[in-house]
């Protein structure tokens, strides 16, 4: 938690530095995985989810974003429409959490000083790093324990849509997948040094986990109106 506390406080010190306009907020929300366990569902959100969110608007067409997010994933094969997945009965939860920096791109110029009523539909991507719990099958049993704490990467994917409320506030909604570059989300791959797990591995080790977070955003504006003349 301290790591990523850190993380993202650096990020946001250096945003400060430049006299632009900037926005300020949280996302609070659903998230679901999808992988080897449990429902197929893409977006399922099942669990809570909730972050920070902080955004550098530098034109009127794209900010630079970053933002921090806490959520759980949990899978249940009890609540798979899988016949064979039912019958298993693996279950599972994990905590995550992530920092991610990028660019948001809107479809429509969104001027965050308007006067009038404004919106527009927004893609973002960019690096996420999270952290999570890397899980082993417990045994013969059907549910897991976790063997260490892990890191990776991931990639992500946003569709939103957002508005302002004010002059100076915004509200949105996404839709956001993470392809992760880990399959342990779920305790499927397990994998640790010269540990021998093969016999506890399942599911299809070709293809890495992904989740998804689902929620709300409001983000407040502050700073100088700004220039986007000379970008």
């Amino acid at each position: 938690m301290k790591y990523f506390a850190t993380v993202f406080l650096i990020l946001s010190t250096v945003f400060f530095a430049h006299s632009q306009t900037y926005e300020i907020g949280g996302m609070i929300g659903g998230a679901n995985y999808i992988g080897d366990v449990g429902k197929t569902n893409y977006i399922n959100p099942n669990s809570f989810a909730v972050g920070g969110l902080f955004k550098w608007n530098r034109s009127a067409r794209h900010s630079f974003r970053a933002s921090a997010l806490f959520a759980e994933i949990k899978g249940d094969d009890a609540k798979s429409s899988n016949g064979r997945r039912e019958q298993r009965g693996y279950h599972f939860i994990n905590r995550l959490k992530e920092v991610s920096v990028g660019l948001e791109y809107t479809f429509w110029d969104f001027d965050v000083h308007s006067q009038k009523a404004i919106s527009t539909p927004y893609l973002y991507t960019g690096l996420t790093y999270f952290g999570y719990n890397a899980l082993v099958k417990n045994g013969d049993g059907v549910d897991f324990i976790e063997y260490e704490n892990a890191s990776t990467f991931a990639i992500p994917m946003v569709l939103g849509y957002k508005a302002n409320i004010s002059s100076n506030a915004m509200i949105g909604f996404e839709i956001g997948a993470r392809y992760t570059f880990t399959d342990n989300l779920d305790g499927s791959n397990p994998i640790k040094g010269e540990t021998d797990f093969d016999n506890l591995k399942f599911g299809n080790t070709n293809n890495n986990d992904w989740y998804v977070f689902t929620g709300i955003t409001v983000t407040f504006a502050f700073g100088r109106k700004p220039c986007y003349c000379n970008f």
